[in-house]
């Protein structure tokens, strides 16, 4: 399978996480959710032991390990799960367009990438697009506080900015599986604490059950097997370019199945991040 179709399932799967995430995220707490994400992706690696247990521990690369871990699944779920109760499924979405800009600045300092004057600019601009669409949104039954929730939302990429280069380092290592399957054994140990905490529903609801399988499934280990199969073969800034999709992904799904109507202002906020996007392209010809 070519590289750039592995990056193309993984966002399409991706973008379609915030529609599923909001639904299973407006019947029971975002902690659960998560932690019966991570527990269906466990269960379902655990099918799989045969393949996953060819992990060869290499000396030091625990630090590799235990950062890719606490970014994501952990803290990155722990962000994305309670910013999905206070803004819309399209909003952070948009988020998601700085993802390319925080690898690459991460890829800078941790694995040595050449960043160049273009990336530093098209950040600025794609962080003063998220602060502007957060400010312009307005309070609706899908962002009762877009601010705040989108805060949480660039908190959560900046999670995942570190995963993925910590990613890149691990797949010269380990196998895609193998890595899948310990984040799903590290999401449901830290997410289990968090049950004690909450109040589930009297009633459960089907529709909602049937996303977090979805989430567990199709999402986090179908999108990452995808995503981190690509990664093996390409770039870390290659591949972050791929999360530009997301965010359209995302509109265009919100749209659909969430009818989420965007403002104009809301538009005027989207396309500052992607002209810090568009800028920050220029990076590849320097």
């Amino acid at each position: 399978m070519p590289a750039g179709l592995g990056f193309l399932i993984a966002t399409f799967l991706w973008g379609s996480s915030f529609v599923a995430l909001k639904a299973a995220i407006d019947v029971y707490p975002p902690s659960f959710v998560i932690f019966l994400r991570m527990l269906i992706t466990l269960l379902i690696c655990l099918c799989l032991w045969h393949w996953v247990k060819r992990f060869t521990y290499q000396q030091g690369d625990w630090k590799w390990l235990l950062m890719m871990s606490l970014a994501e699944p952990c803290l990155y779920f722990l962000f994305e799960g309670y910013a999905m109760q206070y803004t819309s499924a399209s909003q952070a979405g948009i988020i998601v367009s700085c993802l390319p800009l925080m690898v690459a600045c991460l890829a800078f300092f941790l694995i040595q990438e050449k960043l160049s004057k273009s990336i530093i600019l098209g950040f600025s601009l794609c962080i003063t697009g998220s602060v502007l669409l957060s400010v312009v949104s307005p309070d609706t039954d899908y962002a009762p506080n877009p601010l705040l929730g989108n805060g949480l939302e660039f908190l959560a990429m900046l999670c995942a900015a570190f995963y993925v280069v910590a990613m890149k380092h691990l797949l010269n290592r380990y196998s895609a599986l193998s890595l899948i399957a310990l984040q799903g054994f590290s999401g449901t140990i830290f997410f289990i604490p968090f049950l004690f905490f909450i109040d589930l529903p009297a009633q459960h609801d089907i529709n909602a059950l049937l996303n977090i399988i979805y989430l567990g499934s199709a999402v986090t280990l179908g999108a990452y097997g995808m995503y981190n199969f690509a990664l093996s073969k390409s770039s870390v800034l290659t591949a972050a370019a791929y999360s530009n999709l997301v965010p359209i992904f995302a509109l265009l799904l919100s749209a659909i199945l969430l009818n989420e109507v965007l403002t104009i202002a809301q538009w005027l906020s989207i396309f500052v991040v992607f002209v810090g996007i568009l800028v920050s392209k220029r990076h590849a010809s320097n």
